[in-house]
């Protein structure tokens, strides 16, 4: 199998609307291929997730790829992940509001709240069942990707259009802030 970079579709294509449907078999090897297409994609999109419906394919599966670069430059490392079929199981009382971009929506930034912590479940690519507890910034790409899965975009939390910046001036941000 040959990986491919797939189109991102952007705001306003009705598939990122939709909810995604369930994944019955992690070992279809269409499936396989989309996490390989994904990972390459997100790679490629400077990203640090990516959810199925963002490439037109609506299926309840995301990649979390957290690592520094241009977009995230204080990211941390990690594999990408597939996650198959998640769920939320249990988060954290605090919330916490922090800047978020998309791949699906291009050049723009929002302050977004999100939980703290969250516990997870998701079936990996090799069809185990996995249970995670995430925090801080990974936990955000998680619920983040969620969102996708349900058709609800980062937009869509922001609590005031006041909360909302150009790419350009988050970066004008980020570099003069010293994390």
């Amino acid at each position: 199998m040959t990986t491919e970079l797939r189109p991102i579709i952007q705001l306003g294509n009705p598939t990122l609307r939709q909810k995604a449907a369930w994944v019955e078999d992690v070992h279809d090897p269409a499936i396989q291929q989309i996490i390989d297409d994904l990972i390459a994609t997100v790679a490629k999109a400077n990203g640090v997730g990516i959810a199925s419906p963002q490439v037109a394919q609506s299926y309840r599966l995301f990649i979390v790829a957290s690592r520094p670069n241009a977009r995230y430059p204080h990211a941390p490392q990690m594999e990408p992940t597939a996650m198959i079929n998640p769920k939320k199981v249990s988060h954290s009382s605090e919330v916490v509001k922090d800047w978020e971009g998309c791949l699906s929506v291009p050049g723009i930034r929002g302050l977004v709240p999100r939980y703290q912590a969250i516990e997870v479940e998701y079936t990996d690519r090799n069809g185990n069942l996995q249970k995670q507890e995430l925090t801080n910034f990974v936990a955000r790409i998680f619920q983040h990707e969620f969102d996708h899965l349900d058709g609800v975009i980062f937009i869509d939390r922001v609590e005031s259009t006041l909360e909302m910046i150009t790419e350009q001036e988050y970066q004008k941000l980020v570099s003069s802030n010293t994390k």
